[in-house]
């Protein structure tokens, strides 16, 4: 397309006929492109911290590569009779069977699907070497509901966590 003065000119987009319209569309794709972004980091860290399973263990959740995962960091009964550490001994893998508990990663790759929300995760129990499914809601600041089960959630067990101060009596890793 040529002007009067022979020179070659772009057509302009249909319907942006000015710079104005051309900075809204602009702010509009970056404000859709800031929305679409995952906020995965900032739901994790709700969940973050110290929570105590059934006055046995406790475990710490922290943000693993965008997804939420938790390590035990205490446990009632951190040593065995011969007083050493307690180790995996229930793992199916013998090779894992001398790794200990304390420090392990037990719930792996939770999902936020809404702000208080997490699901699609890994639950490992060392009680009897399983792995199951585990999907969270966090009822409060302290209170957390985790779901374990084995194929269907409806089938599954609930387990309600209490977020606790790390490093407040024996045991903690």
């Amino acid at each position: 397309m040529n002007d009067d003065s022979g020179k070659q000119r772009c057509p302009k987009a249909p319907g942006l006929r000015s710079p104005r319209q051309l900075r809204r569309v602009a702010l509009l794709i970056a404000a859709i492109a800031c929305l679409a972004v995952p906020r995965t980091t900032a739901w994790a860290a709700t969940l973050q911290g110290v929570w105590l399973i059934d006055g046995k263990a406790a475990v710490q959740m922290f943000d693993c590569e965008g997804l939420l995962c938790g390590r035990i960091r205490w446990l009632q009964n951190a040593r065995d009779p011969q007083d050493q550490a307690v180790r995996d001994k229930n793992n199916p893998e013998p090779t894992l069977r001398q790794r200990q508990l304390c420090g392990l990663t037990i719930i792996s790759g939770m999902r936020p699907t809404d702000p208080n929300r997490w699901e699609g995760g890994s639950f490992y129990n060392p009680d009897d070497g399983k792995t199951y499914g585990v999907s969270a809601e966090l009822k409060s600041a302290d209170v957390l509901i985790a779901r374990i089960y084995a194929g269907i959630p409806a089938l599954g067990e609930t387990k309600t966590l209490q977020r606790v101060p790390h490093g407040t009596s024996e045991g903690w890793c």
